[in-house]
């Protein structure tokens, strides 16, 4: 059925609803739209989905939700009725529809002969991932599209270990939904028995479990009542859990009010995403008001935490999520080293586009570096694989984007709560040293020589995006790279072949999940990656770039990022 008339058969259906049918009639004359929203499926990825608010089979939307739902209702059939019994467990962000979403998912289980265990109001990511593991579900649905702008909504799918579902599953879930031809078809029993709230003892044992993951105790009681950290939920889930783990900690908090309200328009930023400097600035402006240490900011669904320390001049400064890593990293392998406790098999999992600065660190403390491809769900499988067979102890998992974990007895996804914690008990262990957080990443720098991490996002649009953002970057593997300005490339991975050509033209096999990636090494421990965002339609260009300090680093990616620039348009 062509775009057209698939547009047609939605206007016209029954099950549409007032709402669907005034705004698919409003957009009658737009050819451009109606392809858009009907010229394609929303995709279900290794991600889950995601898309714009609206109706049709592109969107995100009531209809493609109880599709998604149905699909993997059909999944946890096939597991047989133990796993039907064990349940789905579902949470839900600010966004725009998202608890109707939610209800709908737990009405499309309940209809299939499921648990639906559901959560009575807003809770992020990493409590639902939590949730998946104490409550002992067969899986976990969050409805949420992260840090996107507020248009966009979306669908994440966990496993029962608490991390988004691997690939294999994932693959069996898009077979049964995929045989869905009929959006309309799909039935909700709302009110039934099955559906079940999440029982609030949920909740406090996840506080009770972050609380041991402490490093610095006796550093936050002396310091955490006179620390003033100023916090901002960004009007998602995050305001309740982060300032109760605080609070637990005594650790003085103060909210930016005009950001706590559950606010689906997130009316006072431009996109809340605290990677950037621009979500933070009401957080910056009252904690110079209040004289206050630092600031934090998580976005919607709590996975992502933004952090802005003052600099040697009192300023405050936004770090990036490569920065926050790499102060994490330092900070915990330094305490469990101080106190004894850094196990010989101890081990960092992080993204290939993560900062390179990480290696050095490892190689510092001994522990070992493990890259992963882009998304937290590949860190989710190293932590299982390791639990497993028990050869290696997960210490600290990270990715540029702002999330970070540590420990397995919480969630098994980025978790900006428990980065909120570790953060606050980081400037509490400096202070209590006699050092800033700004000095320790100076002295880190200082140490291992200047990183400068920075990406560049591409944006495509209309509905061949995706496979217009592929073919550039397949376009790339067939090109020869020997120097970039100043630079000599040592060796190209080819991330979807999983095969590493060194600049002798010798090769060797990459030990990690395909993806479609390249990356470029370079020869100072630099590096240049292209990819194509899994999440959005923009392709990402990251260059890491090493050099003696600040200015030296900012003058070598200017040319690095020219040089580059000019060998993707050759």
């Amino acid at each position: 059925m062509d775009y057209k008339a698939l547009y047609n058969e939605w206007l016209n259906a029954p099950q549409l609803g007032a709402e669907g049918k005034r705004e698919l009639e409003s957009i009658s004359a737009d050819e451009k739209q109606i392809e858009y929203r009907f010229g394609a499926e929303l995709e279900f990825g290794t991600a889950g989905m995601r898309g714009i608010i609206g109706y049709g089979t592109n969107m995100m939307n009531v209809f493609t939700v109880r599709r998604a739902t149905q699909g993997l209702a059909e999944y946890v059939k096939s597991l047989g009725a133990a796993a039907m019994k064990r349940g789905v467990v579902i949470s839900y962000d600010t966004r725009r529809k998202s608890d109707e979403f939610a209800k709908a998912a737990a009405g499309v289980l309940a209809a299939n002969g499921i648990v639906a265990w559901l959560f009575t109001d807003v809770h992020p990511v990493p409590m639902l991932s939590y949730a998946v593991r104490r409550l002992g579900t067969v899986a976990g649905i969050m409805i949420t599209a992260s840090h996107n702008p507020k248009e966009y909504n979306g669908y994440k799918v966990y496993g029962e270990d608490g991390a988004q579902m691997s690939p294999e599953p994932t693959a069996e879930v898009v077979g049964y939904i995929q045989k869905i031809t009929d959006y309309f078809s799909v039935k909700e029993a709302a009110g039934s028995k099955l559906i079940k709230k999440v029982p609030a003892s949920v909740d406090k044992s996840y506080y009770k479990k972050l609380t041991k993951l402490t490093l610095s105790p006796e550093a936050v009681k002396k310091e955490g009542k006179t620390l003033k950290l100023v916090y901002t939920p960004v009007h998602g889930s995050g305001y309740v859990p982060v300032t109760t783990i605080l609070k637990k900690m005594k650790i003085n908090v103060t909210v930016v009010p005009e950001q706590v309200k559950k606010d689906t328009e997130f009316s006072t930023v431009e996109v809340p995403n605290p990677e950037f400097k621009e979500t933070l600035s009401m957080g910056i402006a009252l904690a110079e008001k209040i004289h206050a240490d630092v600031v934090f900011g998580t976005d919607p669904d709590s996975d992502r935490l933004g952090v802005a320390i003052k600099n040697d001049k009192g300023e405050f400064v936004a770090l990036s999520g490569n920065q926050v890593g790499i102060l994490l990293l330092d900070y915990i392998l330094t305490r469990l080293k101080e106190e004894g406790k850094l196990p010989a098999n101890g081990v960092v999992v992080k993204s290939f586009v993560t900062t390179g600065m990480a290696k050095a660190i490892c190689e510092d403390f001994g522990v070992e570096l493990v890259d992963v491809p882009v998304g937290f769900k590949f860190i989710g499988e190293k932590i299982k694989e390791y639990e497993k067979t028990g050869e290696k102890t997960f210490l600290f998992g990270f990715e540029e984007s702002c999330g970070y974990l540590r420990g397995t007895e919480g969630s098994r996804d980025k978790d900006a709560v428990v980065a909120s914690l570790l953060c606050a008990e980081m400037v509490c262990y400096y202070t209590y040293t006699r050092q800033s957080v700004y000095g320790r990443l100076m002295d880190i720098y200082a140490k291992y020589q200047y990183v400068l991490d920075r990406n560049v996002s591409i944006k495509f649009e209309g509905l061949n995006a995706m496979k217009e953002m592929n073919a550039v970057v397949d376009s790339l593997k067939t090109k020869k790279a020997e120097k970039f300005d100043i630079y000599n490339v040592t060796a190209v991975r080819d991330y979807s072949a999983s095969v590493r050509r060194l600049a002798d033209g010798s090769e060797e096999a990459l030990d990690i999940p395909k993806t479609n990636a390249v990356y470029y090494e370079l020869e100072n421990g630099g590096f240049i990656c292209v990819r194509p965002s899994g999440t959005e339609p923009k392709l990402k260009i990251y260059y890491s770039v090493r050099a003696k300090d600040e200015e030296a680093a900012e003058k070598a990616f200017a040319k690095l990022q020219a040089a580059f620039e000019a060998f993707m348009k050759a």
